[in-house]
Order: structure tokens, then sequence, then C-alpha cells
């Protein structure tokens, strides 16, 4: 029997018999790989002659890597033992990094370009500043006599009066309890040179009907008027003579606020001018509660002051 035989169950070419392998399941047919296209390698060139004594160039290695096994990764930094890089996009720039943490949006002002930036701070600084003043201001016409108050009293009072003017009566020990009414009447002569008398007009009337059911009403209808009159019976005696500059500026001051509020009413017709206006004043107590035993008198108190001459100045002021 040949030793070659195939039923032998010996390789050919091999000095030992060895089993052959029991036959298994069929094997997947192999995928072709994606052909490439050859690359132009010096390699491929004819090579040139060489010179005697010189030894032929040696073929360039191909660019192409053998595929390298799979590294094995621990899930946060890559490959075992090695540090993840960030992914790049085509322009280079890092689109994400796993060891960077994220970077929260800008907001407030810090949002804004420098330019804003230095104009809102700039803004903040002048708000702070005039704040800042105007408590300075306040502090110094509260407080007493001191050495700044007499060197700059006067610039003191034109920044706090009329309209920033503190009033703490409320928390007096005893309140205010008496009504105040401003009242004023007109003297005014006619386009046929005739002259008549106007009736009183009750202004504090007037803006207690403008407030009453009006849940905004306004500053001027809440304290201009009665502001007016305070500030005028505090810079004046009992004799309605002005105390200081003061008193002549609120004399001013009140005038022209009547003047204003004469020629809203339409009392002058066409035609007509105004001369002159007279203002009193008429108080009455608060009646105390029911339980209070306390007895106050109901009758007014009027306080008439002279007739006040209406010049040109007056009239432009409440013009404007």
């Amino acid at each position: 029997m040949d030793a070659y035989d195939e039923d032998s169950g010996a390789r050919r070419g091999t000095g030992a018999f060895e089993p052959l392998e029991p036959p298994g399941p069929p094997r997947p047919p192999e995928q072709p790989r994606p052909s490439r296209a050859p690359r132009q390698s010096r390699a491929s060139e004819p090579s040139r002659p060489s010179r005697s004594g010189e030894a032929p160039y040696p073929p360039e290695q191909s660019d192409e890597a053998e595929p390298s096994e799979p590294s094995v990764t621990n899930g946060t930094n890559g490959p075992t033992g090695s540090v993840a890089s960030p992914e790049l996009s085509e322009g280079g720039h890092v689109l994400s990094s796993p060891l960077a943490p994220p970077v929260s949006p800008r907001t407030g002002v810090a949002a804004l370009s420098p330019r804003y930036q230095v104009g809102a701070a700039v803004a903040l600084a002048v708000v702070a500043i005039g704040a800042c003043v105007h408590l300075l201001m306040v502090f110094l016409s509260l407080a007493p006599a001191n050495t700044v108050t007499k060197q700059h009293g006067k610039a003191v009072e034109e920044w706090i009066y009329p309209e920033f003017e503190q009033n703490w009566k409320l928390f007096a020990p005893n309140p205010l309890q008496q009504d105040i009414a401003v009242q004023v009447r007109a003297r005014i002569r006619g386009a046929d040179g005739g002259s008549r008398t106007t009736g009183w007009y009750d202004l504090s009337a007037q803006d207690g009907r403008a407030i009453d059911g009006n849940p905004l009403p306004s500053h001027t209808q809440q304290n201009e008027l009665r502001r007016s009159w305070d500030l005028f019976v505090a810079t004046h005696d009992t004799n309605n003579r002005p105390i200081g500059l003061r008193g002549t500026l609120s004399e001013t001051y009140l005038r022209r606020i009547v003047v204003l509020r004469i020629e809203r009413e339409n009392a002058t017709a066409k035609g007509d001018v105004l001369v002159s206006v007279q203002v009193r004043s008429r108080t009455s107590n608060v009646p105390p509660p029911k339980w209070s035993e306390e007895k106050v008198s109901v009758q007014p108190v009027y306080r008439e002051l002279s007739w006040w001459p209406v010049t040109t100045d007056d009239t432009e002021g409440s013009v404007r």
C-alpha cells in the first residue's frame, strides 16, 4: 500500500502521520475588501542603473499603515494608559473635550460688549453719585447748625426747598388735628375799563375732589398747594411779614401757584386783565371720636393775606 495513498490519513511531504481534522461547519465566505487605487511610489518606478560600487535605491515603504489591533479603553480617557485628546473639527477648533468643564453662558452686564459695559458703569456711577449728594443735602438740611450749613446753607436750601422738604409732624407726639383749606380770589379789570372781584375759589377742595376715587393721584394734586402754604406759614410771622430770604421766595412761589389755578378756572374773559390776587386759609379742627371726652371748637378760623399785585413774571411763570 502506498504511503502516500489518500486513504492512509497521512499528509504528503511529511514524515509523520497526523490525524485529519474533523469536519466542521462550513466557514462563511470572506467579504471582498474594498480595493484601493494603487499609490505610485518610487518603488514601482524602474530602478536606475547603479554605478559601480553603489547599492541600488532601497524600495520606499508604503504610506498605508497596517491595521493594528483594537486597544482596550477604560471608558473615560480613551485607551488604557493614555490621555484622550479633544476632538477637532476641520478648521482646528476644539469641539469637545472630556477633560474641559462646560462653559456657562454670560449673563447680565458681562454679556454686553466692552463699549456698552463702560457705558453701563458710567451710568451706575452717575446715579450713585447723585443719590449720595441728595442724601447729604437732606442730612444737612435736618442737622443742627454747623460749619458746613453756615458756609453753604444757601446751596442746601436751593437743593431741598420746596420739592424735597422733610416734614416729621406725622411722628410728633401731637400730630396735626386740623383741616386747612387754601382759598383765593382775584381782582380783574375788564376790557371796558371796569374792575370786578371774583368770589373765593376753594383750591384745596378742588384737589380733594381730584384725588377722591383716583388710585394713582399725581404729586401736584396731593402736595403742591399744601406744601406751598406750609412753607409760607413757616417763613412769615403772625402779621404775614416775611422772615429772611426764604419768606420772599415762599411768597413768590405761592402767588404763582394761585395765579395758575385761577387761569385754569377761566376767571378772565377775552380782553380781561388779572390785576391782583388775595389768598386766605380756612382752618377748622377735626372733630374728636365719639368715645373721646375732648372738647374742641368746630368754628373755622380764617387768615387773610393782603392783596398781591400780579406782574408779568407771575403770568409767564404760570405758563411755564
